[in-house]
This record gives C-alpha cells, sequence and structure tokens, in this order.
C-alpha cells in the first residue's frame, strides 16, 4: 500500500502523543494549526477518496479555511454501514470490495480479495493486502465496516497507552497482571491495543491470564445480523434457528464457566497490583463470585487499575453495581480509567480525575453540531450541548472527519483538573436512545450516493 508523506502541521499536532502531557493546550493555541492540519489532510485525500470528492463537490469547496469547511466535509456515521445488506446475505465480496474501496484513502484490489468462503474470510484477505478493517458489533443491525492503513494500526499502539498512563496516573512499568472478563470481537484494532497494553502493562516473567471464552469474530456477528433478517421475514430455515440455538447456547455455557474461573485466578493473584478489564456485566458477576468465596477490598493490592469499556449492554444490574465492583476489587477513584471514543475514531478521550471531564488531545478537533448534524454550532467559552462530531487528525487509511449518534455537553473554558483545553462532560447519551430515533441531516444522500458507487 502507498504512503503519503505527513505534513507540518499534521505532524506537529499527532506528534504531541510522545510528549508528557498532550491535553495541556488551549484551543486558541492550537485552532489555526488545526485548520491548517485538516486543509492539509483534505488537499491530500480529496482525490483519494471517493465520497470525500462528492462531499467537497456538493459544498463546493476546494480548501479548508474554517472549522465551518471542515463541517461541510464531515462523514456520517452510518456511511460505514451504507452497503446494501444483499452484498452480505448473498456473499458478493467483490461488490462489499467495491463499496468498501468508496470509503478508503488506498484503492482495494477487488480481484485479489473478492474469493472467500465467509466475511471472514474476506477480511482476512484485505489484511494480507494492507487493509485492516475493523467492524462495529452490530448486534441490531448492520455492522459498520472500518478501514485502517497498517500506519493506522501503528498509531493506536502508541495513543492507546499514552491515554491510559494520562487518565489513570499509572506509569507503563510492565509489572501488573492483567485480567480481561469480557468475550473480544476479534477485529484487527481491538488486536492492536490489545497487544499495545499487554507490551506496557503486562509483567512479562508472569503467565497472563487468558479469559476462557472463545473471542467472537466478525463472520459470528453477521451470522447473527442475517439470520435476524431471516427471522424476520419469515425465510429462515428450521436448520439455521437450531445451528444458531446451539451456538447461542454452547457461548452462554463458556460465560457462565468464566465466571468461576476468573474469580479464582483473581483470588491467587490478589496480592498482585492487577490491571482488570471488561463490560459491567461481566465484572459485575466476577465480583459477586470473589464475594461468595469471602475475599473483598481488603485483599486486594490498592494500587489496582480499572478499565470500563461500554455501557450496561442491557443488562439488568443492582444500581450499586459500580461501586460494588470497585470495593470488591479495591480500585481507588484515581486508579479507574475511562476514556471517550468510538471505533470510527483512532484516537480517545481520557476522562480526568478531578473534573470528571473527558479531555481532547490536540490532533482531535471537536466539531459540535446540532442535533440534526447539518450546522456547527459557534464555540461558546460556557458548557453547550451538540452532536458530537470530530475530526481525527491521525487517521491514515479513510477520512478522519465523522458525525456521530452521541449528544455531548462540551465546553472551552479550564476544568477543575487545571487542564484549558476542550473537554466533555460524562453524561454522553445517544440520540437513538434519548429520542428512539436518529436522523442525521446529510446521512440520506450520503448512503445513497455509496450504494451507487458500488
Amino acid at each position: 500500500m502507498a504512503t503519503v508523506m505527513e505534513s507540518s502541521a499534521v505532524e506537529e499536532l499527532t506528534g504531541r502523543v510522545h510528549t508528557a502531557d498532550p491535553y495541556d493546550y488551549t484551543h486558541e493555541d492550537v485552532r489555526d494549526l488545526q485548520i491548517k492540519a485538516i486543509n492539509e489532510r483534505f488537499q491530500q485525500r480529496k482525490d483519494q477518496i471517493k465520497l470525500l470528492r462528492h462531499r467537497a463537490e456538493e459544498a463546493g469547496l476546494e480548501e479548508v479555511s474554517s472549522l465551518e469547511d471542515a463541517a461541510q466535509l464531515l462523514f456520517p456515521h452510518t456511511a460505514y454501514k451504507s452497503y446494501p445488506e444483499s452484498f452480505l446475505i448473498d456473499q458478493r465480496w467483490d461488490r462489499m470490495s467495491k463499496w468498501l474501496d468508496t470509503v478508503s484513502t488506498y484503492r482495494v484490489p477487488v480481484d485479489k480479495v473478492k474469493d472467500a468462503p465467509d466475511v471472514d474470510g474476506w477480511l482476512a484477505n484485505l489484511e494480507r493486502e494492507g487493509f485492516f478493517v475493523s467492524c462495529s458489533s452490530g448486534t441490531t443491525g448492520k455492522s459498520a465496516m472500518l478501514v485502517a492503513s497498517a500506519k493506522d494500526m501503528e498509531w493506536v499502539k502508541v495513543e492507546a497507552p499514552s491515554a491510559y498512563a494520562w487518565g489513570s496516573g499509572t506509569t507503563l512499568d510492565s509489572d501488573r497482571q492483567m485480567f480481561g472478563m469480557a468475550p473480544v470481537a476479534y477485529t484487527p484494532r481491538n488486536h492492536a491495543t490489545g497487544e499495545a497494553y499487554v507490551a506496557k502493562l503486562q509483567d512479562p516473567n508472569a503467565e497472563r491470564f487468558a479469559y476462557p471464552v472463545p473471542p467472537i469474530t466478525v463472520g459470528d456477528l453477521t451470522k447473527m445480523v442475517v439470520l435476524r433478517k431471516k427471522i424476520a421475514e419469515g425465510t429462515a430455515t428450521p436448520s439455521e434457528i437450531e445451528d444458531m440455538e446451539k451456538t447461542s447456547a454452547e457461548r452462554a455455557k463458556f460465560v457462565d464457566d468464566a465466571v468461576g474461573i476468573t474469580a479464582d485466578a483473581l483470588i491467587e493473584q490478589r496480592a498482585r497490583r492487577l490491571h482488570i478489564t471488561g463490560l459491567w456485566k461481566g465484572l459485575y458477576d466476577v465480583a459477586k463470585e470473589v464475594r461468595d468465596r469471602g475475599y473483598s477490598a481488603k485483599d486486594f493490592n490498592p494500587e489496582n487499575t480499572i478499565y470500563v469499556g461500554g455501557g450496561l449492554k442491557r443488562a439488568k444490574l443492582p444500581d450499586d453495581y459500580r461501586e460494588f465492583v470497585y470495593e470488591t476489587f479495591n480500585i481507588q477513584p484515581e486508579r479507574n480509567y475511562q476514556n471517550y471514543s468510538m471505533q470510527e475514531l483512532h484516537s480517545g478521550m481520557p476522562r480526568c480525575q478531578k473534573g470528571n471531564r473527558y479531555h481532547l488531545p490536540p490532533w482531535v478537533v471537536p466539531l459540535v453540531l446540532n442535533k440534526e448534524g447539518d450546522a456547527l454550532l459557534p464555540i461558546r467559552h460556557e458548557e453547550y450541548e451538540g452532536r458530537a462530531a470530530f475530526f481525527d487528525l491521525s487517521v491514515d487509511g479513510r477520512w478522519g472527519g465523522v458525525i456521530s449518534g452521541d449528544r455531548v455537553n462540551i465546553q472551552f473554558k479550564p476544568c477543575a483538573c487545571g487542564h484549558k483545553g476542550p473537554s466533555i462532560r460524562d453524561d454522553i447519551a445517544r440520540y437513538a436512545d434519548l429520542e428512539g430515533d436518529d436522523k442525521i441531516g446529510c446521512a440520506g444522500t450520503v448512503d445513497a450516493y455509496v450504494r451507487g458507487m458500488s
């Protein structure tokens, strides 16, 4: 895959990932540099990414000279799931490859990747050619498919541990025992960040705990989505339903058995400094098992850290589930790492300990829009609410500008922690959850264009 030389503005901003405190800046300090960097990215990509060229022509833009210009070039997050479902159901990997090409910086070699037995095989073909496609879960609909380059994979290995160190106040000394307590969906990005965390946190002289549940592949997720669609249409065969029920039952048993196995391992390693990750349901179940066996905070190391991804995922838990988990594993407030990000970005926004706000690094440009997603809100000193949209200058394999489905409250004044850069309050919500539906102004025309090109 060809590479493009970084521009000076992009380099200057993304290079701050290597500084001791990349979040120590003001918006006024970097605004002009950010606009310059977005324009440099635009000049590099406008003739490489077909959808970007389309957006630029719609807006009549040949350069980015303001944040308002940049806002007109954002992609709705739905653009990455705009492929016709029939391509997946019929396993038309040639058509899926042509669709992916419309949102990719580099040309997808359709003839080299189109012959595959299933979606996992197609993704493996792409990876061999240097196209790393990470997919969202898609458990309630189509998966978003986000293409990345090898350069992107190297970036997340640097950025993720850096954000963790800042947000948790922990040094990266490779002296912890890591415990993951959730089934992992295998994607290239998840794999790359996992490798980075292991390299920076896991004690190399200790055996790493292996969560005893097989990873979920994109193919597994896709089968579920396709089967749900077939059931709704009445076209699913009894054997297809029986096969999925059997697979679900087997997976549920793995998850149930993992609770006791994980609790045993945690109790055995309780004197060590631990790094615990997972989803709330799995963490709570293991914590309860640990408590039932007579162990609690007094038995665990006070320097333990925790990183919880995602929300409850519809799990029903007691009101004090967070406190129960923290108290079980002796997690001090300053060691509770929280991070706001999304699959469409390659960078995170770690939460500070004093202000409980998510801080944006200078290479992630906030472009907060109105609810409809079709107008940039003016930057104000006091906190204000809008639809989250960002331009991630670190992204190489696709366009870095995206409109999310999230409602956020952002401020550009100093946080209680002392940092002066833009920060987001930790009460982020999805418009789809708040209103039962979510319509982004430009989504329909963007999706139609991408489908037409594929």
